[in-house]
């Protein structure tokens, strides 16, 4: 059970470890620091950050009373609007555990909690009223956290003071007491619908910065998160320091990440002790089609000089990648038992491009996986599908955004590239390196120096191209050995590898590709090959085919041409013709029909075109020899320009 009176003497004795640790972190950094923190001390360590004006006031003149009983939240609240009407100013607090509701920071006010002052999360679902956020990577209305900084400017929580979530309530609502024994879990599990239960079952956030810049977060402590901890959304200019984490306070809180930034820039987060149930230190940007669509990544991003201890990933990447990441550092780390180190979470739907990650001067000591990439993460959460017993009316707008489709499922591939490792340290470890991708985009074009593991395993790396090795030391047991599949240039040891070559597996673009092939060299007439993917069916003039959602059109460009098909309208008793033209002479492509698709037009061409007129997307594949154009509508007229 935790005891309150030994904890200031435990946090004493962790800012001497922490210490110790940034020191020797700071003495094994390069002589001259890279630019991006360079660009981020000059923007967080400058008097000019986030500036308070020096005013105070006190919850206490407004009502507040500390006893851990009486409830607080509107006393607390005229605090802080008080503080933002007069222009700003510090709220800070006699000593005292102050019972609270959800509370909205406003601009140019600081929430000062001295040690000795505790805000603890009521638990009731009905004081947290619900607001437009992103969740786990959707965008969705939700309850809001217990301290809010949403849409504001020049905002501090400072102090040694204590958040408490008080999450054990919202524990149990999720999965009972023990874990997994009830709770919406259960019920969600029986259903076949376990991915929901996450973003159904609300629980309460402690802090969340959403859509705010100039944020300062600073020296206080969080206990028992009822779901992530820290929460950086769509947010500029924050920084976090010196906070401390313990979530597994009587009991064990699911999903209760520690500090997580998500499609959000210009973050330093450092001097941080994280002790959770989930990723310690997570980037996350949005999953799948709603992640895509709002295409927002999370760049220019510092994480150092912090401790993990239990969780399930001292830096992890992902699951939610959508809209891509790049531009990061992260150095200066220690895991001590922490189940994962390094970790890339994603999968086929989530798509985004990972690039320019360096991860350096880390130490992990008895993780099991000290290096975890799987992009396939949980196919039962990644692939969300409602199961036909569900009835209609029970499926909600959340499940439907969640059901969402990829279009064209090739999107919803990630791409991880460009990631260097140095001057890491592992011992202890179960397993020395796990890499799981895909053979259309492997892990690519990694760069390892300095770095020693010892483990007992030796592991896997399963689609991964260009990874250069420079003095790295991999100690394993006699026999052990990593297994390389589907990749190439991978400059380990030969002693140390076994390598399989898997099978070629046909793709439904190898199968619709090679018809094309066959049809054309039988008929050399053809032109245009309008394709619809779900059936993998040629159209030929007159054709009649089913919906799909996505349309796939091959033109070979070397004379003139038309083809018209027929396909289902409204409730599917009507038909319409759909339309398709190629003009040699002025590189046009013409669409009419009645119904919405995303089409995906594959023009054979010898070089890349100078532009392509009204295109959503184009791209030009020098090894295939095809321009892909992408557009989305239900008429169209396209011209590419040579």
């Amino acid at each position: 059970m935790f005891n309150s009176s030994t904890f200031p003497v435990k946090k004493m004795l962790y800012l001497l470890v922490l210490g110790l640790i940034s020191l020797g972190c700071n003495e094994q950094e390069t002589e001259t620091k890279s630019e991006l923190v360079q660009e981020l001390e000059g923007i967080f360590y400058s008097d000019d950050f986030a500036p308070i004006p020096d005013r105070t006031f006190n919850p206490a003149d407004f009502g507040a009373v500390g006893d851990s009983t009486t409830l607080n939240t509107e006393a607390i609240q005229k605090a802080i609007d008080a503080a933002h009407e007069e222009g700003g100013g510090k709220v800070v607090f006699n000593p005292g555990i102050y019972l609270s509701g959800a509370l909205f920071l406003k601009s140019n006010v600081q929430l000062h909690l001295d040690e000795g002052v505790t805000i603890r999360a009521i638990q009731d679902d009905y004081q947290y009223p619900e607001r437009p956020t992103r969740i786990a990577g959707f965008e969705m209305v939700w309850p809001t956290a217990l301290i809010n900084v949403y849409e504001q400017e020049n905002v501090r929580i400072t102090g040694k003071g204590t958040i408490d979530g008080n999450g054990k309530y919202w524990w149990d609502k999720f999965w009972g007491d023990p874990p997994r024994s009830g709770g919406m879990w259960v019920d969600y599990e029986r259903r076949d619908v376990r991915w929901a239960v996450d973003y159904d079952c609300k629980r309460v956030r402690p802090v969340v910065v959403y859509k705010s810049s100039d944020v300062l977060l600073k020296d206080f402590t969080v206990l028992r998160a009822g779901f992530w901890t820290i929460s950086l959304t769509y947010s500029e200019r924050v920084h976090v320091d010196g906070l401390i984490i313990r979530n597994n306070i009587g009991g064990f809180g699911p999903s209760s990440d520690g500090v997580n930034t998500d499609s959000s820039s210009e973050i330093l987060v450092e001097n941080c002790d994280i002790d959770c149930n989930d990723d310690n230190l997570c980037i996350k940007a949005g999953r799948d089609a709603d992640g895509l669509r709002v295409n927002r990544p999370s760049e220019n991003i510092v994480y150092r000089n912090c401790i993990t201890r239990a969780g399930h990933g001292l830096f992890t990447i992902g699951s939610e990648t959508s809209g891509g990441m790049r531009n990061i550092e992260v150095y200066g780390l220690e895991a001590i038992g922490t189940n994962t180190g390094i970790r890339f979470k994603s999968a086929q739907v989530r798509g985004g491009v990972i690039d320019n990650i360096w991860f350096h001067d880390i130490k992990m000591k008895n993780v099991r996986s000290p290096f975890h990439f799987e992009l396939n993460w949980y196919p039962e959460y990644s692939y969300p599908k409602i199961p036909d017993a569900i009835p209609e009316e029970e499926i909600s707008d959340r499940w439907r955004i969640m059901t969402q489709k990829v279009i064209p499922p090739e999107r919803g591939i990630p791409e991880f590239k460009n990631l260097k490792f140095s001057n890491i340290e592992v011992s202890g470890a179960t397993t020395a390196l796990y890499a799981n991708a895909y053979p259309e985009k492997s892990i690519h074009d990694l760069k390892w120096e300095n770095v020693s593991i010892q483990a007992e395993k030796g592991g896997e790396i399963n689609y991964g191209d260009d990874w250069t090795i420079e003095n790295v030391s991999i100690k394993l047991p006699e026999g052990q050995l990593i297994i390389l599949k589907g990749s190439s240039n991978i400059a380990l040891p030969d002693s140390l590898v076994q390598k399989i070559v898997p099978e070629k597996k046909e793709t439904k673009q190898d199968r619709i590709k090679k018809q094309v092939e066959e049809l054309s060299a039988q008929k050399e007439d053809l032109t245009i090959f309008p394709v619809n993917p779900t059936a993998e069916k040629i159209l030929m003039p007159g054709d009649t085919t089913e919906f799909s959602e996505e349309m796939l059109v091959f033109i070979q460009p070397s004379i003139s041409a038309s083809v018209e098909y027929i396909e289902p309208l409204g409730d599917g008793f009507y038909s319409t013709p759909v339309s398709i033209s190629f003009d040699k002479n002025q590189g046009k492509i013409t669409v009419s029909g009645e119904k919405n698709h995303q089409w995906t037009f594959r023009v054979i061409m010898d070089s890349a075109p100078e532009n392509v007129e009204g295109a959503d997307k184009w791209t030009f594949n020098e090894s295939d020899g095809y321009l892909d154009i992408e557009k989305e509508a239900s008429r169209l007229e396209i011209i590419v320009h040579p």
